[in-house]
């Protein structure tokens, strides 16, 4: 069971990027799903969620209104879509499966209680 961000890169203050989060070994559709960033000398943060069924989304306020959560699950696929990046956005993202968008909101500090997660892509924006 693996779960595995990708689609980082470096780009300049203000453009955007899209993550996609992909699942081998099972399938995403029946888990919400997460996106979580750890900046260098920072602790893991919240970054946004969506429901099992894609009716229900949950952002951090950071990123409320710049970043969109979707999800394509003929593909096993969820996205991470970031506009009008900032500086501070610069970290690595991970993306996690768990029951709930309650508890993925706090998977930050309580990892253990999610099903699984991904191995990180990188993103720095740069002035």
């Amino acid at each position: 069971v693996q779960l595995q961000a990708s689609g980082g890169g470096l780009v300049q203050s203000g453009g955007s990027l899209r993550l996609s989060c992909t699942a081998s070994g099972f399938s995403l559709e029946s888990y919400a799903i997460g996106w979580f960033r750890q900046a260098p000398r920072k602790d893991r943060e919240f970054v946004g969620a969506i429901s099992w069924s894609g009716d229900s989304t949950l952002y951090a306020d950071s990123v409320k209104g710049r970043f969109t959560i979707s999800r394509d699950d003929a593909k096993n696929t969820v996205y991470l879509q970031m506009n009008s990046l900032k500086l501070e956005d610069t970290a690595d993202y991970y993306c996690a499966a768990g029951g709930s968008l309650d508890t993925l909101r706090v998977g930050a500090i309580r990892p253990w209680a999610l099903d699984a997660w991904g191995l990180g892509t990188q993103v720095t924006v740069s002035s």
